[in-house]
């Protein structure tokens, strides 16, 4: 069988030591994958090179898929988010954070199991039009929401809940008062919904989403907004399972999918053997479904809710005293 190749990034801070210990799961799983090394971030400036260089932006534009440990963005002008950067690059338009409870993990709830499909390209997160008055007194900031930025992530959420099995598609939105944005972001789902007859429609104001998920989010299944309300839910609902730490992420275009953590690179834990790998872990299982490997991403994940709930090797974060190598070696027996 032809191998699978997967471009890797392993990034800043922990972003080395959580991509090793994935790649060591992944090559037990041993699903066909071979893997294409890049640079970007502060690793790259590190060697004089761009903060995306060009040789990266190759190997991502040929191989289908792509694993990124956590990037560091230097502080100072002049220095754009990578991850923002290779999203418009790649018009990687969806970004899709599940929230899944794992057992054994102190958290708030214990039976939470939702998706958050969020547009990734337009709206008032995506920093368009940002103007200083010379005064310093006014400051301005542009929203653009399109009929086919809306329509095509708002597709991909349907589509999704429908190939998931899934019931209910929740749009979040503030169209009571943003009523040309969010207006149009509302109308376009309306009329999509009716392509789904299968699925429950739902229409939430992002302030109600937002005390809903807090109050009771198992009546969530998935949900899809726009840039900015989703950036904000995505976290929040991470908050509920147990945090950043166990929140994968994947940013989809229409023939590519990069998967990553979603938390910071921890720059002061770098090297010490402590750090979670879970977060990485749970995208590795989201790109092998990308790749049409869900039975291994299946066990994945299976393998992780079994080592995590038995209290094996739990990381400093989860409370435990284990390691990130030992948790990885718990893994790989449980595989």
């Amino acid at each position: 069988m032809d191998k699978t190749r997967v471009t890797v990034i392993p990034g800043d801070g922990i972003g080395p030591d959580i991509v090793d210990v994935t790649l060591q799961v992944l090559d037990r799983l041993d699903v066909g994958l071979s893997y294409d090394f890049a640079r970007a971030g502060q690793a790259a400036l590190d060697q004089g090179l761009d903060l995306i260089p060009e040789e990266t932006l190759a190997l991502l534009a040929a191989n289908p898929a792509a694993l990124k440990g956590p990037i560091t963005t230097p502080i100072g002008k002049g220095f754009s988010s990578v991850n923002v950067s290779l999203r418009r690059r790649f018009e990687l338009f969806a970004n899709v954070r599940p929230t899944l409870s794992i057992p054994g993990v102190p958290s708030r709830y214990s039976d939470i199991d939702l998706i958050i499909v969020r547009e990734n390209m337009e709206g008032i997160y995506s920093g368009q039009g940002q103007t200083l008055s010379a005064d310093g007194e006014r400051a301005e900031l542009t929203s653009v929401v399109t009929r086919t930025g809306s329509q095509r992530v708002l597709r991909y959420a349907y589509d999704m809940a429908r190939r998931l099995g899934r019931r209910k598609v929740t749009v979040v939105h503030k169209a009571n008062i943003m009523k040309s944005t969010s207006g149009l972001f509302l109308e376009v789902a309306r009329n999509l919904a009716r392509e789904y007859p299968e699925l429950t429609h739902e229409e939430l104001i992002i302030d109600n989403c937002a005390m809903q998920l807090v109050i009771n989010p198992n009546k969530f299944d998935v949900i899809v907004t726009t840039n900015l309300f989703g950036d904000i839910l995505s976290d929040l609902c991470a908050g509920l399972v147990g945090g950043l730490g166990l929140a994968p992420g994947a940013n989809i275009g229409a023939d590519k999918g990069i998967f990553e953590a979603v938390h910071g690179s921890a720059p002061d834990i770098a090297g010490r053997n402590i750090a979670n790998p879970t977060a990485l872990l749970l995208a590795a299982a989201m790109m092998l479904d990308y790749l049409d490997r869900s039975e291994a991403a299946q066990r994945l994940r299976g393998a992780i809710r079994t080592v995590i709930g038995a209290g094996r090797e739990l990381t400093p974060d989860l409370g435990g005293s284990g390691t990130t190598t030992g948790y990885a070696a718990a893994l790989l027996r449980e595989l």
